[in-house]
């Protein structure tokens, strides 16, 4: 049987996580006691036991119960929203490449077609996209999610700058320059950096 004092270490190391959920920390604490003794009872140290009970329980840390935590208490509202968010893609690619299609055999509606196509996929699918990857990453470290951020920024200005540049509209050239900036000085570093941190790990 675990002391008083051990469970309590258990129950600090818990508390010192970013679990929010209290129910989650107070449940965890006991699946932790009950592994924890299980693994004694086979004959090892507490210390042992407790180490291999984290790497049974949460290998990847306890970001990861967290968010598999609030993706349970938000499948169905996530489900919705992914399946939206992938039909506009869908629809938004669809237009593009007809319109792309329209427009080369000079067929009417063409440019319409691409246009609609075009902004909806950059002004619509792209943002709900950022948002979706920015909050898959919300457990991961700054870089991880700044890399997203500036990614998917520098891609929106660089679409909306090719779009106005079709539609002759003014300050084409100012968007595209500040989205291939954006991308080059912004995300490249991130790109790369991180790259080169899990070729040297």
């Amino acid at each position: 049987m675990l002391s008083d004092e051990q469970v309590e270490q258990i129950r600090a190391d818990i508390e010192r996580s970013s679990l929010s959920f209290q129910l989650v920390k107070d449940d965890l604490l006991d699946h932790f006691c009950c592994v924890v003794e299980d693994r004694m009872e086979q004959g090892l140290s507490s210390e042992d036991a407790y180490y291999l009970a984290w790497k049974q329980i949460c290998p990847n840390g306890l970001d990861e119960i967290q968010e598999e935590t609030v993706y349970l208490l938000n499948a169905s509202k996530i489900i919705v929203m992914k399946k939206v968010m992938y039909s506009i893609g869908l629809i938004a690619s669809v237009c593009l490449s007809i319109g792309w299609l329209f427009t080369l055999l000079r067929l009417p509606g063409g440019v319409n077609l691409f246009n609609y196509g075009f902004l909806g996929f950059t002004m619509i699918f792209l943002p709900m996209f950022a948002l979706d990857r920015y909050k898959a990453s919300v457990g991961k470290v700054l870089s991880e999610r700044l890399k997203i951020i500036i990614g998917f920024a520098s891609a929106i200005i660089t679409g909306l700058s090719l779009l106005f540049k079709m539609m002759h509209w003014p300050g084409a050239a100012a968007l595209l320059v500040a989205g291939v900036g954006i991308f080059s000085v912004g995300f490249l570093p991130f790109l790369f950096f991180g790259m080169y941190k899990k070729a040297i790990d």
